[in-house]
């Protein structure tokens, strides 16, 4: 999607290749820069909120698996986002830093 300001989680590993998030005036999109589909997900700032407000309440992603690199795969009704538990866990720990609020928004 040309034009938008993607943003990733500060916990990423180095590169560009982790979990984005980029929003139109209505829209929220959710990519993974590496998947080679391209696949984008895209919801309301509301949905948005409610996702993130419930990772908030996940417990800090450590241990075993935090580091997996096993395919994770997000899905709506018609579009499936492919990344890893590692990319997943950065994303959600950049969630509960609150890096994400300012998608949840209502425009």
């Amino acid at each position: 999607m040309p034009g938008l300001a993607w943003q990733k989680s500060s916990y990423c590993p180095e590169g560009n290749s982790c979990i984005h998030i980029a929003a139109t005036p209505d829209t929220i999109h959710l990519t993974e820069s590496a998947d080679p589909t391209g696949a984008v997900l895209t919801t309301t700032p509301a949905a948005f909120g409610t996702l993130i407000a419930a990772l908030k309440k996940k417990p800090v992603p450590v241990g075993e698996g935090a580091h997996d690199d096993a395919p994770f795969r997000l899905r709506s009704a018609d579009t499936v986002v492919t990344t890893t538990r590692h990319k997943w866990n950065a994303f959600v720990l950049g969630v509960q830093a609150g890096e994400f609020d300012h998608f949840a928004v209502t425009r």
